[in-house]
Formats: structure tokens, C-alpha cells, sequence
């Protein structure tokens, strides 16, 4: 079985290539970053399409629901736990302390617990809609919903939180590779090779443009189990950290010369030690969205119940459960003790904070140089689904152009690389990604396919009365967030001209 990268989220999961395909592309494996909806599991080749998204292809609609049922996989439990823990970790878990130092820790934990159910309870819509829809394919199931709207709300969806995922890697580039620049070279010079912004625009032309124009992504085949180890190290790390950080820090202790700065309260007052349980402030509204941001799996579900063997719908319910509890406790430790190291210090990157405390460190330098490998290997396998529906949406025709592939590939690095520079913080990608596209695919989109495509059930049904319920409340909480970011927002600029004027 071949090891193949498929979520935003720095993961992958085993998804058997076609088996009557020859072809030795990038196509023969599904890369299909949090959007694996265009795998037909039937094995079948599409030769009306263009050859950059020819395996992505949604099944016909003709299709009997039999074959979405019954057609086997080859993945263990085990394996699916595995693959879908990796589908669900992500650069989500760096800004979870932040979210924690703005509700506090008793709220924060009733949002985690909140929003782990409803992915849970989403997941099971999927799922039963996946059954009753005859698709193992989430566009197709959108399509097959509300035809050619529904088919451009999930790609659009999908899109988005892949280009936002896209956006949060090259934001820990920005962030970290200025920081080990400096250490490996001993020295705090703010010299123009440790600015973030120029890091980014050299990684981006050195590394990552040549490795996305590879038609072959196999080489990126374990890049997300090893991304899944570096996640676990950071969490032992921050743990680890936790009992060696002093509280209040010591004014000659901090590090001065952090490249991205944030806003600070005085650490030295013995009350920012002491945790807080309640929180309301305007960063409060950034942590629904960023936990929805370091839930949200969807799109990676319907192909793993494809590849699960022995396939049934409580089968893969159950390896939901297993790996959306093993994430939850991953995540609030890393929230937990990331919070109680720094309280109300804390930036929106957790990692990045350390820079405070330490400007040289080994173990901190380790995980940086570990994480900063994998986001820059997974960069390319998410730009690839994006690449595939901006070719699809062009109407290319179905031979491979060269011209095309590369002026697809530049335009939307150049556009992520202009986002990453201008857009303030990695906060604001969390948050507007968290509470737009990761809301969609979390909230609005399982409830209303599952509303529409289970006719068995009426709407009188307790269970279409539920879908309903979690769809209007879906729409509250995305335009909510959107809502209130916004004006934090134009409130943020607002006090940045009255401070430039000098007011």
C-alpha cells in the first residue's frame, strides 16, 4: 500500500492508486489535501477531462449506492486512526494557547469539549449521507444535493481551508526561520537574511515552486507521519518547558529582539501568574474559529471509509471517536500547559513565544528545525488540489500543458506569499479561515447534504430536526465570528492611525 499525502493538515492517509491507471504523474496519488473528493474508488479513468485532474474525478452520477457501500478497502482500524489523527492535527495546535489565554482555561475547555462533539456529531451526518447519497466523494455529494451550487460550495469550501492551511505553513516560515537563522549563527543582527518576509520569498522560490511543479509528488509520501511526530515532540517540549520557564520572567531574561512583535502587558506583576478560569476580551472571538480551524478533517473522511476494511458506517464512527479523542487531549495540553508558561503572554503562535525566553536553546531549535521541514515539504501537496480546481474551474482541456501548470502554480504562490507578508498575524488566517470555510465544512455543509439527500427520514424526524438545529446553528456561529473579526478588525486599524497621528 502506498503511503500517500492527502490532508491540509500536514497528513496523509492510504489510498490505493487506480488500478487500471498506468499513468506516472502526480495524479497516481491522491493528494488531495483535505479535499480527496475527486478519487474514484470504482478504479475508473476519465479520458474527457484534462490530465492534471483526471484522477480527482468525481464518480458518475448514474452510479447505484451499492458500489459506494460495498466496494472494499484494505485499511486496518489501526491504520485508520492513525491516518485520520494525521488528517486532523495540524498548525491548529500552535494558536490553541493563544485561544486559551483569551476565554480562559474553564471556558476554553467547554469550547474544546463543544466543538470535538459537533465535528463528531458532523461526522456522522457525513457518513449517513454518504450511504444514502451513493458517493464517497464530498463535491459530488454537494452536487448531488443542490447540483452545480452545491458542487461550488464544497469546492470553494475545501479550497479555501486548503489555501488558509497553505497560508498558516508559510506564516510559521515567517515566524520561526528568522529564529534559527540567528541561533546557528550567534548573532541578534536584524540583517536582511533573518527578516521573515524576504525568508519567505527565498523559501518559497528556492524550495517550494520547484518541488510544486513536479508532476510526481511521491516523495512526499511519509512527510505527514513525520509531521505527526513533530507535533507530538512539540507537545513533550512544551510540557517539558512548562516546569523550567519562571513566572513572572525576569526583565533581563527576555529575549528583546523577537522579529514579530505583539502586543505585551507587563509581565512582571505577580497577578499574570495566576490563571484565569473567565475571559471576555476582543481577542475573545478568535477561539471558536481557531478551534474549528484545528478540527476540521471532513473531506478527508469519505475516502478513508472507502479505504477502511471491513467497511461500515459504525466502524468508521468508531475510528472517528478514537482518533477525535486522541487530537482532544493532544490539544488541550498543548493549550494548557502553552497557557500556564506564559498566560496572558502568549502569542498567537505558541511557538514562536520561546523566542521571549530564549534566543538559543537546543531542544527548542530542534523542534523549530523539524517543524519548519515538514510545513515546507507539505506547502507543495496542498497547493496541488487548489491547482486542480482553478484548472478545472479554466475549463482546460484534457492534455497536460506545461504553460498552464506553471503559470497556475506562480499565480497562486505569489497571491499566499503576498497574504503571509501583509496580513499581520497568523491569528487573523486562524480566525477568518476558522470562521468561514472550516465552518462550512464542520457545520453547514454535512447538515444540509444529510437534509436533502436522506429522504428516508422526514422532517419531522428527531434526527432531521437535530440536522437542521446543528445548520442554523452553524450559520450563527460563521457569522458571528465573521462579524465580530471584522470589526476587531477596523477597530485595530482604527487605533493604529489615531497612534500614527499622534493622538
Amino acid at each position: 500500500m502506498n503511503k500517500i499525502p492527502v490532508n491540509t493538515k500536514m497528513s496523509r492517509f492510504n489510498i490505493a492508486p487506480d488500478m487500471d491507471s498506468t499513468s506516472s504523474n502526480s495524479n497516481d496519488y491522491t493528494t488531495y489535501q483535505d479535499c480527496p473528493a475527486k478519487v474514484p474508488f470504482n478504479g475508473m479513468q476519465y479520458t474527457d477531462v484534462d490530465a492534471e485532474s483526471q484522477n480527482f474525478l468525481s464518480d458518475p452520477l448514474g452510479k447505484k449506492k451499492y458500489e459506494a457501500e460495498y466496494s472494499q478497502g484494505s485499511a486496518t482500524f489501526g491504520m485508520s486512526v492513525f491516518n485520520l489523527g494525521n488528517a486532523i492535527m495540524g498548525s491548529g495546535i500552535l494558536g490553541l494557547s493563544y485561544a486559551m489565554a483569551n476565554t480562559g482555561i474553564a471556558m476554553f475547555v467547554i469550547l474544546l469539549v463543544a466543538v470535538a462533539i459537533f465535528s463528531l456529531y458532523s461526522v456522522h451526518l457525513l457518513l449517513k449521507t454518504a450511504n444514502e447519497g451513493g458517493s464517497l466523494v464530498y463535491e459530488q455529494l454537494g452536487y448531488k444535493a443542490f447540483g452545480i451550487p452545491g458542487k461550488l460550495a464544497a469546492s470553494c469550501s475545501i479550497t479555501m481551508q486548503n489555501f488558509g492551511a497553505m497560508a498558516s505553513y508559510l506564516y510559521i516560515v515567517k515566524y520561526e526561520l528568522p529564529i534559527v537563522i540567528k541561533a546557528f549563527l550567534d548573532s541578534n543582527d536584524n540583517a536582511w537574511y533573518t527578516n521573515g518576509d524576504y525568508l519567505v520569498l527565498m523559501v518559497t522560490v528556492i524550495i517550494i515552486l520547484p518541488l510544486s511543479l513536479l508532476k510526481n509528488l511521491g516523495y512526499l509520501g511519509y512527510t505527514s507521519g513525520f509531521s505527526l511526530l513533530c507535533m507530538v515532540f512539540f507537545l513533550i517540549v512544551v510540557i517539558y518547558k512548562k516546569f523550567q520557564i519562571p513566572c513572572p520572567l525576569p526583565e533581563n531574561f527576555i529575549n528583546i529582539t523577537v522579529n514579530v512583535s505583539q502586543p505585551q502587558v507587563n509581565t512582571t506583576e505577580e497577578e499574570c501568574c495566576k490563571p484565569k478560569y473567565f475571559v471576555f476580551n476582543s481577542q475573545t472571538v478568535y477561539a471558536v474559529p481557531i478551534l474549528t480551524f484545528a478540527f476540521v478533517c471532513h473531506p478527508a473522511i469519505l475516502p478513508m471509509y472507502a479505504e477502511l476494511k471491513d467497511r461500515s458506517r459504525k466502524k468508521m464512527q468508531n475510528v472517528a471517536n478514537v482518533s477525535f479523542l486522541g487530537m482532544f487531549v493532544m490539544y488541550l495540553l498543548a493549550a494548557l500547559f502553552g497557557y500556564l508558561t506564559f498566560n496572558e503572554n502568549v502569542e498567537p503562535e505558541l511557538l514562536h513565544t520561546y523566542s521571549k525566553v530564549y534566543s538559543f536553546d537546543v531542544v527548542l531549535l530542534i523542534v523549530r528545525f523539524a517543524v519548519l521541514t515538514a510545513v515546507t515539504l507539505t506547502v507543495p501537496v496542498v497547493l496541488f488540489p487548489i491547482r486542480t480546481s482553478v484548472n478545472q474551474l479554466l475549463g482546460a482541456s484534457k492534455d497536460f500543458s506545461w504553460p498552464r501548470h506553471i503559470c497556475i502554480t506562480v499565480a497562486l504562490l505569489v497571491c499566499v506569499n503576498i497574504l503571509v507578508i501583509f496580513v499581520p498575524t497568523i491569528r487573523d488566517i486562524f480566525g477568518f479561515i476558522g470562521a468561514s470555510a472550516a465552518a462550512m465544512l464542520i457545520f453547514i455543509l454535512p447538515s444540509a447534504f444529510y437534509i436533502r439527500l436522506v429522504e428516508k427520514e422526514s422532517m419531522k424526524s428527531v434526527q432531521k430536526i437535530g440536522a437542521s438545529l446543528f445548520l442554523a446553528m452553524g450559520v450563527v456561529v460563521m457569522f458571528s465570528s465573521m462579524t465580530l473579526i471584522v470589526l476587531d478588525w477596523i477597530h485595530n486599524a482604527g487605533s493604529s492611525d489615531e497612534h500614527a497621528d499622534g493622538h
